[in-house]
């Protein structure tokens, strides 16, 4: 990447440069690798008039139809694999190991499984036994508003992108100004594709006061799917209510992770590594709050602690590393600053340290991943969304006890239970208040079941079906199917 890079708009298949622009960092480095073009209140009307303009088309055109088209879609996607595996490294900072095949695959599918469960529908009927017959229809809503975050950008664009025009619905994209690198070649491969003229658009910029606010308030847009911060969707419900959009929300987290006695040591240390610090532990489904059972806590905790030493944090374009820079100066600022307060309240810390590293990379934004012992279930480090590499253990003795404390947070979006005893397995995973519950495992996603979160880790469903619920509209059809009665 080079400071010569200026990420425009998309808007009605075309590629639109404006004067007001924003810088992008590499967060490896700190340096400058481009600009965004900043969307304002002309090109967001434009936009959304464009998505409208096509939905009278794009909604009626034959589902079968749709998905050739959303197939080619997803096939550019992996044709340029390797290109969008570089840029989510340039735009979040992830270790390109990370962003290999299995990464790009799955973005692609999430566009190709939409495409090809639209086209397989079939429809509910309900008989009624006085002689009239129900039967549902499902037509798309309208324009979708699709904002998504800077941690995993691709997969979560695709994520909101396939259903949304699978069910015949047209989009406006706003990624986070960030991370605006990999929507740009998604829309590159859209046009490739041949998808509609205003099918799909994207916006560039901020949040309040900028591309996200006006979006949101356009009275052109119809329903709103966000990923995000807790509270940042709060505003967003705040300034959608006036015009009654409908509204999908994945929020934060504070996932629990719980090991019992019986479970199988190795595995139980290596899926809380991932669980603690995939994603440099920016990562609304991560598991930063880790539960040991007492008697195995001190040999779970020194394994733990000795394969957290050996992760090697560095130039994320090597393939060694495995955990790369924090996103930007100021996240990297706010996660030191939970790390300096929980040790300040008496919590033990090890790592949790501004790295300075080598060469370029002097200016990255690295933090070695810290393990905090001491905290108490109640301050701040187990409470609070950290979003980085900060993992809390503590030891708990009862089943009723942690699943207490699994449960005593605001957030419900994903937890993992780690044992040997299957009744337990499922026992715990159904009292615990989370969306997803991965046992024995993590992050392990299947498209065709619901994903969201409980309490304040959003409000809705998708995948397969329920993302069928948001993106369609359900229509009624009654029947009266006997004629009318003759007699003599």
């Amino acid at each position: 990447m080079s400071m010569e890079h200026v990420v425009p708009n998309y808007v009605a298949g075309e590629f639109v440069e404006t004067g007001s622009r924003f810088p992008l960092h590499y967060p490896a480095t700190g340096e400058q690798i481009g600009t965004a073009c900043e969307a304002g209140p002309e090109e967001i009307d434009r936009a959304v008039r464009a998505a409208r303009a096509a939905f009278q088309e794009w909604s009626r055109t034959r589902p079968s139809e749709r998905r050739a088209v959303l197939n080619r879609f997803a096939d550019a996607i992996l044709k340029r694999g390797e290109e969008f595996g570089r840029l989510e490294t340039f735009d979040v900072g992830r270790p390109i190991r990370d962003n290999g095949r299995p990464y790009i695959e799955r973005a692609a599918a999430n566009i190709r499984f939409f495409a090809d469960f639209a086209a397989m529908l079939g429809s509910e009927c309900y008989p009624m036994e006085n002689g009239y017959l129900n039967y549902v229809l499902r037509h798309p809503v309208g324009v979708a508003a699709l904002i998504t975050p800077w941690n995993v950008p691709l997969l979560l664009e695709t994520w909101k992108l396939g259903p949304a025009l699978a069910f015949g619905n047209t989009a406006v994209l706003k990624p986070a100004e960030w991370t605006p690198l990999g929507a740009w070649k998604l829309a590159e491969c859209a046009r490739e594709a041949g998808l509609p003229e205003g099918v799909f658009n994207v916006v560039n910029g901020f949040g309040t006061g900028s591309a996200g606010e006006l979006l949101v308030r356009h009275p052109g847009v119809d329903l709103i799917s966000f990923t995000g911060e807790t509270t940042t969707g709060q505003t967003i419900m705040a300034a959608a209510a006036p015009t009654l959009k409908r509204l999908s929300f994945e929020l934060g987290g504070k996932g629990a992770n719980i090991v019992f006695a019986d479970a199988d040591l190795d595995r139980a240390v290596e899926v809380s590594i991932r669980a603690g610090f995939f994603n440099q532990g920016e990562f609304c489904l991560s598991g930063p709050r880790l539960f040991v059972e007492e008697p195995i806590y001190e040999r779970f905790l020194a394994a733990f602690s000795e394969q957290v030493g050996h992760l090697r944090v560095g130039d994320p374009l090597d393939p060694e590393t495995r955990m790369g820079p924090m996103m930007a100066p100021e996240h990297l600022e706010r996660v030191l600053g939970f790390v300096e307060r929980a040790r300040a309240r008496g919590a033990r810390v090890t790592g949790g340290e501004r790295l300075s590293l080598p060469g370029p990379l002097g200016d990255g934004n690295f933090i070695s991943p810290a393990i905090v012992t001491g905290a108490g279930t109640e301050d701040e480090i187990c409470q609070q969304e950290v979003f980085g590499p900060v993992v809390t253990v503590a030891p708990f003795r009862t089943e009723e006890e942690v699943i207490a404390w699994a449960n005593g947070t605001r957030y419900g979006l994903s937890a993992v239970v780690q044992t040997g005893d299957v009744g337990r397995a499922h026992r715990v995973a159904a009292a615990l208040q989370a969306g997803t519950v991965w046992v024995n495992d993590f992050f392990v996603r299947d498209l065709r079941v619901p994903f969201g979160g409980m309490k304040q880790s959003g409000i809705g469903r998708e995948g397969g079906h329920y993302s069928l619920e948001f993106y369609t509209e359900a229509q009624t059809i009654c029947v009266a199917v006997q004629g009318p009665s003759r007699k003599g």
